[in-house]
């Protein structure tokens, strides 16, 4: 009998197999999606997709075990979408999901933009992107509005000196670097078009969508606990009203907008109680120290305009600040 046909004739339990269950344990991923889960309000089709990156990338593990490889797969991805929407706390979960599974050496991330990587003068760009990915060998460089690294009307620009760099070490050291790219949507679609070497390398794009008016009041709670303030019922009902119309004006920046918006509230009662105690008020406790008034809310300029006279779709939000 021929070696093939010995090794037609063994069981099927003699093969080599691995339980992917229990290698999912093992690697801990599970508890990063569910602190992904946990922590982000929203966000379901980027939940969605980095659980099948994890996924995908878990098979991997699982078929290189079994002598299946079929290469290293490309990780570098791009984050798309408009501010506060969740991009650079979803890149560290990335980051800490390819390390736990064994695609990068270190959970580590490095975040910047194209001040970090560009100089301002011959001889200073190579340098300045070279000490970047020096720092970021092993884990993840986030660039953030990555577009920027682009600046065609500007001849003596040396943003493409960064480009190249990175394209190279994109390709040549793969396997020991992650590269995320962010930035709005549409300026990073003439980013790509612009320069087709990154196209290429990305295999991830994965779209942010922008919070819905109850997501946002749900980040907003959120971020007043971990601030020790909350809100009571009057109050809740005027922030709703407060993104109502917040989200129709230039400038929205979703979660970003909502920080803002209670640091300003918080400066207000903070008058309000002060000038309270200055003619004379009683001493206060906790709870008062505690509670964002209706009022605190209701005094920003944003009630200056019409209320809002229709609901506005999130796709249909205009973001016309700069970046950031």
């Amino acid at each position: 009998m021929t070696d093939a046909a010995i090794a037609d004739a063994r069981p099927a339990s003699a093969a080599p197999h691995i339980d992917l269950a229990a290698l999912y344990r093992d690697s801990g991923i599970g508890d990063v999606l569910g602190e992904l889960d946990r922590d982000l309000v929203g966000l379901a089709p980027v939940k969605t997709r980095i659980r099948e990156v994890a996924a995908h990338l878990l098979v991997e593990r699982a078929r290189a075990s079994l002598g299946l490889a079929g290469g290293a797969p490309t990780l570098h991805m791009c984050f798309s979408g408009n501010p506060g929407t969740g991009k650079t706390t979803v890149a560290l979960r990335m980051a800490e999901v390819l390390h736990r599974l064994g695609y990068i050496r270190r959970n580590h991330l490095v975040s910047v933009t194209r001040d970090d990587l560009v100089g301002q003068y011959i001889g200073h760009t190579a340098p300045k992107t070279r000490d970047v990915l020096k720092r970021a060998m092993g884990g993840v460089l986030f660039i953030d509005e990555a577009y920027y690294l682009y600046r065609p009307e500007n001849e003596r620009d040396y943003g493409q000196e960064a480009i190249e760099i990175l394209l190279q070490t994109m390709e040549n050291q793969r396997s020991d670097l992650v590269v995320i790219l962010a930035g709005y949507a549409s300026r990073m679609e003439v980013f790509f078009e612009s320069n087709p070497g990154f196209r290429s390398r990305i295999a991830h794009h994965i779209t942010f969508p922008d919070y819905e008016e109850t997501e946002l009041l749900e980040i907003a709670e959120r971020m007043l606990g971990t601030m020790h303030y909350r809100f009571d019922a009057a109050s809740r009902r005027a922030f709703a009203d407060y993104l109502a119309r917040r989200i129709r004006q230039p400038n929205f920046a979703n979660a970003r907008s909502v920080r803002n918006a209670l640091d300003r509230a918080r400066l207000r009662q903070a008058n309000r109680l002060f000038a309270s105690a200055l003619q004379g008020g009683e001493p206060i406790d906790a709870a008062t120290l505690t509670l964002i008034d209706a009022a605190d809310v209701r005094a920003s300029r944003v009630f200056d305009e019409p209320p809002p006279s229709s609901p506005l779709p999130s796709t249909a939000r205009a973001v016309t600040a700069p970046p950031g």
